[in-house]
């Protein structure tokens, strides 16, 4: 079997393995093959349906590093069938790019001058790097927490499948949705040792981790609005923005509130708390 022959069977095998929940687009009709169909691989590779059928009937000319990188992602090949995927297409495997947790200056900088929302920052697996003073009420000041333990999934899924917290429609869509995207950078970063022992250990302790898992939904987090009550605020009702930070993994996530309502008016008093607090504290350290 020729090099074409070879990246045509690895294809086809590949596409025959995924269904269309496993990508994110709706079943549909009944499918005579298991499987994706060719335009459905096309359309996620950003690819034209001939040039991809073309591909695996062995045709063609070799795939650039560039196709090769969209196809990888399109049939959500795991490092090692990403690699193969490259050698038998002539080209060496691409560098592993892992999830960055350093945070550049910029970002620190921007995170500070957000004084009026609670925002904070997390990598690929939702461990949180770094918080402002206002995202201290809602997640806690984590300064005293061990950095191993700063992972929001976990926290999530600690509660027991039973636990009524679970019954709550919108509890049950934001960890959806969660689980969603830690699949999604379960595929951009294959074989990612941080990654890989979060899933195992919650897929352990979890079933309800293990129920939402199995069900392959893929989709990057995007803005949801919550709508919570918290013990010592009250009602709160904000827009969960997310805003991806280039190259790193890592997101931004800040909420906004509608100015002039009473969610915005508990952030401006929460801020205007702290900034009293900070302010005594200030006094009595110059006063001793």
């Amino acid at each position: 079997m020729n090099p074409r022959e070879k990246l045509a069977a690895f294809l086809r095998a590949r596409r025959a393995r995924l269904q269309p929940s496993d990508v994110g687009l709706p079943d549909g009709v009944r499918r005579r093959t298991p499987g994706l169909r060719r335009q459905e691989v096309a359309q996620l590779a950003g690819m034209s349906v001939d040039y991809y059928i073309r591909l695996e009937q062995g045709r063609g000319p070799n795939p650039s590093r560039q196709v090769l990188s969209a196809l990888a992602r399109a049939l959500m090949l795991n490092r090692d069938e990403r690699d193969y995927l490259f050698r038998v297409a002539g080209e060496s495997p691409p560098t592993v790019v892992s999830p960055v947790r350093e945070l550049t200056p910029a970002i620190r900088y921007l995170l500070a001058s957000l004084t009026e929302v609670p925002a904070y920052v997390v990598d690929a697996k939702y461990d949180v790097l770094a918080w402002n003073d206002l995202a201290t009420h809602f997640i806690s000041d984590l300064s005293s927490v061990p950095e191993d333990d700063r992972n929001m999934v976990r926290w999530m899924f600690r509660r027991p499948s039973d636990d009524p917290h679970w019954s709550d429609e919108t509890t049950l869509a934001f960890a959806r949705s969660t689980i969603a995207d830690l699949r999604a950078a379960y595929a951009r970063y294959p074989g990612d040792p941080g990654l890989e022992s979060l899933v195992t250990e919650l897929l352990g302790t979890s079933s309800l981790f293990a129920e939402l898992w199995a069900a392959h939904d893929v989709e990057e987090r995007r803005r949801l609005v919550k709508r919570v009550v918290s013990p010592e605020l009250g009602p709160l009702e904000f827009e969960c923005q997310v805003l991806q930070i280039p190259e790193t993994g890592q997101r931004l996530i800040v909420y906004c509130a509608e100015p002039g309502s009473p969610t915005h008016e508990i952030f401006l008093r929460l801020t205007a708390d702290d900034r009293r607090s900070a302010g005594s504290a200030t006094a009595a350290n110059t006063s001793a």
